[in-house]
């Protein structure tokens, strides 16, 4: 039997803030001599600010978003004994289960791992991902006779308790794992995977929050080989995952 996947018990609110403008008329008055003086002090004086703040706000916004890009490599020794530089990403974590259970890097050790940052209040992207998720793991499992560990790791725990995830993940596949823990030790799991992610549209306990929405693929060793995106559909992560898995078997 087909299962369907209801999104619609898991929603967030946004919230747009309009102002309203009025046009006011001036009367016009001839310039003065001091006053076209100052006005061409001006003509350079003001774009200069605009330009400088925005400059600012161009440095902020790339300092905010470098927290996505892997930094750094390490070396990692192949079974032929050569040597292949990969990005310094991923670490060890210590978070929480939806049974209340301490999970660490050395609890997925030995099995291959999809990982996927989100939260259960996304309303649109993050559903997709989960249901993509699910479907990857019946693929791999049907058509390839191939086992891989499903986690889920919240970016929004103040929200998303054990209970919140188990009840929303469960709507899509039980066999998901689902992580938390408190904020400091998400935030340090996040900055070691380079996921990017932070609050928008915020009113009070009702906010959204933008992140990178990136699943990864991790070897029996935890080491990170893929990193895929949202353009992928279950079929193609599949058969991406496959391919993978065989060039890690040679």
């Amino acid at each position: 039997m087909r299962r369907v996947y209801p999104f619609q018990s898991f929603q967030s609110r946004g919230y747009i803030k309009g102002t309203d403008y009025r046009d006011h008329k001036l009367p016009r008055k001839l310039p003065e001599d001091n006053e076209l003086h100052s006005r061409s002090w001006g003509n350079y004086v003001i774009p200069t600010a605009v330009l400088a703040i925005a400059g600012a706000g161009l440095l902020i916004h790339y300092n905010d978003e470098k927290r996505a890009i892997p930094k750094g490599s390490h070396q990692q020794t192949n079974s032929d004994g050569s040597k292949v530089n990969r990005p310094a990403i991923g670490g060890p974590f210590k978070l929480f289960d939806m049974e209340k259970n301490l999970v660490t890097e050395s609890n997925l050790r030995g099995n291959w791992t999809l990982m996927y940052f989100g939260y259960t209040s996304s309303p649109d992207v993050g559903p997709e991902e989960v249901k993509k998720m699910a479907e990857v793991i019946q693929i791999l499992e049907s058509e390839h006779n191939f086992k891989i560990t499903p986690v889920f790791v919240t970016i929004d725990p103040q929200r998303d308790s054990p209970a919140q995830l188990k009840a929303y993940l469960g709507e899509f596949d039980s066999r998901i794992i689902g992580l938390t823990g408190p904020i400091a030790a998400v935030r340090q799991m996040a900055q070691e995977y380079r996921v990017y992610f932070k609050k928008v549209d915020e009113e009070g306990q009702d906010y959204l929050v933008e992140c990178s929405h990136n699943m990864y693929l991790l070897d029996p060793n935890m080491e990170i080989l893929r990193c895929f995106g949202v353009e992928y559909d279950a079929l193609q992560l599949s058969n991406a995952i496959m391919m993978e898995v065989k060039k890690a078997s040679k």
